[in-house]
């Protein structure tokens, strides 16, 4: 069963089993097989440039959005429209409504907006499916109900009123970044976001609409009914109140400061504009600011609009059935890092030219250049890595630690070159350590409640606070780097270990859910010195023994961010299956019958070209609002479980590095979360 590799390596079956395979048992030899096909299927995906990329699937906003924008624009065409509307059209459901991740309950919002794309495309409103679809949304409080960024769309065609929304000042930039809500308050992605919208809530531009929505309100008498004041000395009434004070500063607000305003709101968002011409590397905050800059007076031949519009433009992907859908994001750094860690965890030798290739790759998209973080961390040095292509604005600490861990897996001809990155990106994800000791995704100490409570920010996070997973990750590439007795890393072992659930699993911030961040911790703890032994890790192993399901995998749905009853709970996936054998095999348990199902769940459901069928969202942008589904997890994770199951754990170091000789482990926090 050797291959040769289309650059001249061998990598065959003996390479990713070893010698002693025959000898393990069926599940062994199952286990080796398996991670055969899928390092072969993996190594076939590779870019010739060095990089992976899998398919990012969110849900049908994204579709709809991108038709109004050009509508909004004036540059709706038919081609695209009929594309778009074949692919929001396939994912409607029997009772006619849409859904954020496959399986999920109706959403609201997803379905208005879906709603209206179709009409753009021309569908009737008395066609069956449509008829479906506003049915519902009537029995569920219509438009008024929808949530704020759905409302706003309809704002600039007339279908919903302006006055009916929140006021949205763009005088919020002036704020220094020490007054409490400040733009550097939110996460990168809502101030992205925010700023633009800004420009949007003080200029209310309608366009004529094409057509009424008038089915879709619950009544028409009152098509924008307002919602009742909480009481004063709550939070919710509080910022109602501010609100409305906002509402009326907006008919006084002097011409001077406003247009100064609007023109420092343009600068910011110019200045943050990429290379490839997209904003932050993602969807949402491209659109807006290609809004924004359009009522400014960017006419769309500019430059900077021209390299937006094309931006968006490859966020596309064209399926074969012509049915177009759009990709929220790109995460080509984050499936590289982690295709390259699967690879070698599976036997592919170091030098190996894909990793190789892939190593270089990583090495040209190294941040190098200060980005928003700097507010909170003026003196700290740039490096680290982003998610995307083209985001030099906003590295993240997870891709970074991540990065890390991949490039320490390569046996690279410029070592020299390789260190002094890894040693810009551990300087940089060190000095983003929050005051409590862990680590968010994109800011340091990103946690100011006041954002939730707007009443603008109806729909996911808005902040940026420390989670597990992404400690996590930092612990474990500490600890690779030989910096597991460093003070900073012992905080992030203390924090972890605090965090831990009283049924001892963890939440899972960026993944789904507590599997993802039970998978995420437990190899951490043990490669940064704890014990298997450790009360925290065999807590961990007895939670992930009790959800595993009868079939051998491990599955978690989206609704455990808001029911903790779903935590552990779903159907088996194999991304899912690979974190908690991930954990297992770091606590030591190979040798467990709760490990051999799992691999056997994996070996019996790999298909024959060497992937995975996986429609389960297990990825998360906005736990629970917003539900990714990132196709290459269900090739590199279980890629890595079984390489790790047949190769043990991976060793990476220990490296030198200042610090204490010797440190103590914190012992287990009593209590849990709860």
């Amino acid at each position: 069963m050797t291959a040769t590799t289309d650059d001249g390596g061998t990598c065959g079956a003996d390479a990713v089993s070893g010698p002693d395979a025959a000898a393990r048992g069926p599940v062994a030899r199952a286990a080796a097989e398996a991670a055969a096909r899928a390092r072969d299927h993996l190594l076939g995906r590779q870019d010739a440039e060095g990089w992976w990329k899998g398919v990012l699937e969110t849900n049908v906003t994204m579709d709809a959005e991108d038709l109004l924008l050009r509508q909004f624009l004036g540059i709706r065409d038919e081609a695209t429209t009929h594309a778009a509307a074949l692919f929001i059209r396939g994912e409607q459901r029997e009772d006619g409504t849409w859904a954020t991740f496959h399986g999920g309950p109706p959403d609201l919002s997803a379905t208005v907006e879906a709603y209206v794309a179709l009409r753009l495309a021309g569908d009737a409103p008395d066609a069956p499916h449509m008829a479906r679809a506003s049915a519902w949304i009537r029995a569920h409080g219509g438009l008024a109900a929808a949530r704020v960024f759905t409302r706003i769309w309809l704002a600039l065609f007339g279908w919903w009123s302006w006055d009916r929304l929140p006021e949205l000042p763009p005088e919020l930039l002036f704020l220094p970044s020490w007054v409490p809500l400040n733009i550097y308050d939110f996460g990168c992605w809502a101030r992205q976001t925010i700023v633009p919208l800004t420009v949007v809530s003080a200029h209310r531009p309608v366009r004529p609409a094409p057509f009424a929505l008038d089915e879709l309100h619950t009544d028409a008498r009152d098509p924008y009914p307002t919602k009742p004041l909480a009481p004063a000395l709550s939070w919710e009434g509080a910022f109602q109140r501010m609100d409305k004070g906002l509402h009326l500063y907006r008919r006084f607000a002097p011409r001077g400061l406003r247009r100064a305003a609007m023109n420092s709101a343009a600068r910011w968002i110019v200045e943050r504009q990429e290379n490839d011409g997209c904003w932050g590397g993602i969807q949402p905050p491209a659109v807006y600011s290609v809004i924004a800059l359009h009522l400014l007076g960017y006419d769309l031949e500019h430059p900077v609009m021209r390299a937006g519009l094309e931006s968006l433009d490859r966020f596309a992907v064209w399926r074969a059935d012509g049915a177009r859908m759009i990709e929220a994001c790109q995460s080509p750094v984050w499936d590289t890092c982690l295709a390259v860690i699967a690879l070698a965890d599976a036997g592919v030798p170091a030098d190996h030219p894909a990793l190789v290739r892939a190593a270089d790759w990583m090495l040209g998209e190294e941040v190098v250049r200060r980005g928003d973080w700097a507010v909170r961390r003026p003196r700290l040095a740039p490096g680290g890595w982003a998610f995307e292509f083209h985001n030099d604005n906003y590295p993240d600490i997870d891709d970074t630690a991540e990065v890390v861990l991949a490039l320490r897996r390569v046996r690279h001809p410029d070592p020299v070159r390789v260190d002094a990155a890894v040693a810009r990106g551990v300087s940089w994800s060190l000095g983003m350590q929050s005051r409590n000791g862990a680590w968010g995704a994109f800011d340091a100490d990103n946690t100011s409640p006041l954002p939730n409570l707007l009443p603008f920010c109806d729909f996911g996070e808005v902040i940026d606070p420390p989670s597990a997973d992404v400690t996590a990750h930092m612990v474990e590439m500490l600890a690779g780097e030989g910096r597991a007795g460093d003070p900073r890393t012992l905080r992030g072992i203390a924090w972890l270990l605090a965090e831990q659930e009283a049924d001892g699993s963890w939440f899972g911030r960026w993944g789904t859910n507590y599997i993802y961040g039970t998978g995420s911790v437990v190899p951490a703890l043990t490669a940064a010195g704890l014990s298997a032994a450790h009360p925290a890790v065999r807590r961990a192993v007895a939670w992930l023994e009790s959800v595993q399901n009868p079939d051998g995998g491990w599955g978690e749905d989206q609704r455990s961010y808001r029911d903790r009853a779903w935590a552990g709970k779903g159907e088996s996936t194999a991304s899912q299956t690979a974190w908690a054998l991930l954990a297992l095999l770091a606590a030591g348990e190979r040798e467990s019958e709760v490990v051999e199902r799992g691999i056997g769940f994996l070996a019996g459901t790999q298909l024959p070209d060497g992937s995975w069928e996986e429609p389960h969202f297990t990825g998360t942008g906005f736990p629970w609002d917003f539900s990714i589904n990132y196709h290459l997890y269900r090739q590199v994770f279980p890629l890595t479980a079984l390489g790790r199951y047949v190769h043990g754990e991976p060793r990476l170091g220990p490296r030198p590095a200042p610090g204490p000789a010797t440190a103590t482990v914190p012992p287990a926090a009593s209590g849990g979360r709860s």
